[in-house]
């Protein structure tokens, strides 16, 4: 079997959207319409909806809702229901609210963990250790996001020893559940991808491992594609292809969710997510966010959404048929 041919492998897709997307909005989306969208996702099939931050308001204004949604949201049996923390303090904040998985996140890189946590790397493994812990504590369980593991926009390449260093602390260390490797500002190319997928997956099989791209250079599916190959079934995305980062000028967002369950289920793979309920709940955002979306399934559709016949095809076919005819006699 190869990566063209899917076999019904399963493929969890894990929807960001609804905080990585709704962050990056200049406009703020009403706490009704953030919950009714997660329970739109929720419904659609996903495995995972990152449904919020735990940060401070004066961070990200966007989300200064996190509280109201999270306890506001239907809980689908199966789905896992996911936030993003900074610290101790957005963690007891988030499980007091019912997060069923704890988000955290830091950079592979010094540079942007400096300009993006404004901590070295050793201070934000201090920082998360804590939350590790307190989690532990509670039976909750912990997904570390490594930002910037395919390049970093202000230092270039980050060396794979760097990424596995941390993978290490977190995973042998700290024991945490699962690790999202990201392609933070876009920079990630197919063959690097297979390349740390597999190393990975070579150091820690037991490990629940996800992939975060972004489309920032028009690669997103090829590397969703090289990372499968690879052995990897778990990946982020973003409705409507929404979300960015402040790091990556001309960024279009993260990788579509519909645009990965469309060419994945045409290729036989299993994502357990219904494509109709997915792009239903895509045509809404327009409305939420106030401008358009990068997703093409949206514009042009799915591959057999046939458009009508010309009203007139009778007569094109008699004129077509009369032509040929009058040739032949």
């Amino acid at each position: 079997m190869t990566v063209w041919h899917g076999g019904g492998r399963r493929i969890y897709m894990n929807e960001v959207g609804t905080r990585d997307g709704f962050q990056a909005e200049s406009v703020f989306i009403p706490t009704e319409d953030k919950i009714a969208m997660v329970n739109a996702l929720s419904r659609a099939g996903m495995n995972k909806v990152e449904v919020t931050a735990f940060v401070s308001p004066k961070v990200i204004p966007a989300l200064r809702d996190a509280e109201a949604v999270m306890q506001g949201i239907e809980r689908v049996p199966g789905v896992v229901y996911s936030a993003l923390v900074p610290n101790l303090k957005g963690a007891e904040r988030a499980m007091a609210c019912g997060a069923g998985e704890l988000n955290l996140v830091m950079s592979a890189s010094e540079s942007h963990n400096l300009a993006n946590l404004r901590m070295t790397r050793d201070q934000s493994i201090d920082v998360l250790s804590q939350v590790v812990d307190a989690a532990r504590s509670a039976s909750v369980p912990v997904n570390i996001s490594l930002s910037c593991v395919f390049g970093c926009p202000m230092e270039g390449d980050v060396p794979e020893s760097d990424v596995f260093a941390l993978c290490e602390r977190f995973v042998g260390g700290m024991g945490v559940a699962g690790v999202t490797l990201c392609d933070t500002t876009g920079m990630a190319y197919p063959s690097q991808v297979r390349t740390l997928v597999s190393e990975f997956r070579a150091r820690w099989p037991q490990t629940e491992l996800t992939l975060h791209f972004h489309n920032t250079r028009g690669m997103g599916l090829s590397n969703v594609l090289a990372a499968i190959d690879a052995g990897a079934d778990r990946f982020d995305a973003s409705l409507g292809g929404i979300g960015g980062c402040p790091y990556a000028p001309g960024a279009t967002g993260n990788v579509c969710t519909e645009e990965i369950v469309h060419a994945l289920a045409l290729m036989g793979y299993d994502t357990g997510v219904d494509l109709a309920k997915l792009i239903e709940a895509s045509n809404r955002l327009p409305s939420l966010i106030g401008h358009d979306t990068p997703s093409q399934i949206v514009k042009a559709g799915r591959r057999l959404d046939l458009h009508p016949l010309p009203k007139d095809m009778d007569a094109i076919r008699e004129r077509a048929l009369g032509l040929k005819h009058g040739a032949t006699a």
